[in-house]
């Protein structure tokens, strides 16, 4: 077996961790014809996401359904049982019955926001990871599993330590591995820059460095390494959808790493993800700004509809789950002008009325919603 990657050890109770070689890979990778036209292609795609960005009128309207998604979405790679909706419903109204699945998702949001305008002013460090990792696992399962701190004690990926599917290095080792994995972060070397993330995300999820939220705070990370290289300007991109419709590949491939020292098929499967996830975020933004057109044409042809109507068409973008109230709020105009709009929005089919009441109804923006949640 290669030691690449790094060798598995024996330990005094019988069983055996793997210990990481550190980055990069020794001998170097091989960017042969095949990889490096995945590589342009994957950059290229990406670029075209980050102009795209940059031509949007508002581009917060994308920039919060990206990052719900990959919340969402990297959460249940973990196994978290929630859905769009139940996210939404907790942004709207705070009472959903899966509660503990939904805050998980919720704190992923707040870590990555929170790692995104840390970066403003630190370094991509450990320092960053671990206050997101302290987010992440705040008032939420895990939260007696040392937040925000590397771990003390021996994990594993499987039924039992006997039986794992992979064991990572001992917590003695962690100090060292992370701080030559950050040390590789902010190297200066030959290394294209996708490639090079696909090293680190491979690197965090080989050393384990937490008690529980590796998987999420690796792919995270993903998040902050793009955003900090300024591969993209706004976080648009939501990686875990293919990670998650691939899973047991994702897995594999990581395995195949420590086993064979094969990074090259690792990078390739990651510049698929990076090139995959890249055409999607392209996809649907371009579906939603087509939505938004053809609703606001279908808007300004109706004798009821005012600029008032057109105000609430973007509040829904960002809202897509409100009531009467929020809206007069939001746009500062009676409860009986909102009801009239709520009105109009329901005779057009832009809105779906959700409780069946007649007073404290609510809504969702079904056409979006539909879009997003596909």
């Amino acid at each position: 077996m290669s030691e690449r990657a790094g060798q598995y050890q024996s330990q005094p109770t019988g069983y055996k961790a793997f210990y990481p070689s550190n980055l990069p890979p020794k001998p170097e990778i091989v960017v042969g014809s095949d990889l490096k036209k995945l590589l342009v292609s994957a950059e290229q795609k990406l670029a075209e996401l980050n102009g795209i960005g940059f031509s949007l009128p508002n581009p917060d309207l994308f920039i919060m359904m990206a990052i719900r998604k990959e919340a969402l979405l990297s959460s249940q790679i973990e196994g978290t049982q929630a859905t769009m909706t139940d996210v939404l419903t907790y942004e709207a109204w705070e009472n959903v019955d899966n509660l503990d699945d939904v805050q998980e998702v919720v704190n992923y949001i707040k870590a990555l926001h929170h790692g995104i305008a840390r970066l403003d002013k630190l370094p991509l460090s450990q320092r960053v990871i671990k206050e997101c990792h302290g987010i992440l696992l705040n008032s939420v399962r895990g939260y007696k599993k040392t937040p925000g701190e590397f771990r003390k004690s021996q994990i594993w990926i499987g039924p039992s330590l006997k039986n794992a599917i992979f064991v990572p290095p001992p917590h003695e080792q962690i100090p060292e591995s992370i701080g030559n994995l950050e040390k590789f972060i902010h190297e200066e070397n030959s290394f294209p820059l996708l490639v090079k993330c696909a090293l680190i995300h491979y690197q965090f999820e080989t050393i384990h460095p937490f008690l529980d939220g590796n998987g999420r705070i690796g792919r995270l990370l993903i998040d902050l390494y793009i955003h900090r290289k300024h591969l993209l300007h706004k976080p648009l991109i939501y990686t875990s959808l293919f990670f998650k419709e691939n899973r047991q590949e994702y897995f594999d491939r990581l395995m195949m790493v420590r086993n064979t020292g094969n990074f090259e098929q690792w990078i390739e499967f990651f510049l698929k993800a990076m090139h995959w996830s890249s055409d999607h975020a392209i996809e649907k933004i371009k579906q939603i700004l087509m939505l938004q057109e053809t609703l606001r044409q279908k808007i300004v042809k109706e004798k009821k509809a005012s600029l008032r109507s057109i105000q609430l068409l973007d509040v829904l973008f960002t809202s897509p789950l409100t009531t009467i109230n929020v809206i007069a709020e939001k746009l500062e105009i009676s409860f009986q002008a909102a009801s009239e709009q709520v009105k109009l929005f329901l005779e057009l089919g832009i809105l779906k009325e959700l409780t069946g009441q007649k007073r404290s109804r609510r809504f969702a923006f079904a056409p979006y919603l539909k879009i997003i949640e596909e």
